[in-house]
Parts: structure tokens; C-alpha cells; sequence
């Protein structure tokens, strides 16, 4: 898929808040369609909220913290 990887903490290649990798997944048959290459990532929002969301592979980069 990638390098990136359980763990990692990554970043949408055009910036915002880092977020940690939770599982990467094909979420191309899923019962509501998505990347290939899904990344699950977890970041905290504005009001400190665990927030899910998943990513393609190819728009994330691992962070320089």
C-alpha cells in the first residue's frame, strides 16, 4: 500500500492537524464505498473530540513532529 503504517502519525499533504494511523484497509466493497488504499486516521478538533475519518493513501504523508 504504502510506508505509512499502523501507528504513524501522518498529515494531509496539503497541511492541518496531525493524526495518528489507527488501521489501513480496501474500503473500495464496503457497504458505503471508498478508497482502495483507506487510511483510518484519529485526530483530536477544536473542542479536544476524537474524531475518525479515513483518507487515501496517496493524500497523506508521514509528519515531521
Amino acid at each position: 500500500m504504502s510506508e505509512i503504517k499502523k501507528g504513524d502519525v501522518v498529515q494531509l499533504k496539503s497541511g492541518g492537524p496531525h493524526m495518528t494511523v489507527e488501521r489501513l484497509e480496501d474500503c473500495s466493497r464496503a457497504m458505503i464505498p471508498g478508497p482502495k488504499d483507506g487510511v483510518f486516521c484519529l485526530y483530536f478538533n477544536d473542542k479536544q473530540e476524537v474524531i475518525q475519518k479515513v483518507f487515501d493513501v496517496a493524500v497523506l504523508k508521514v509528519a515531521q513532529i
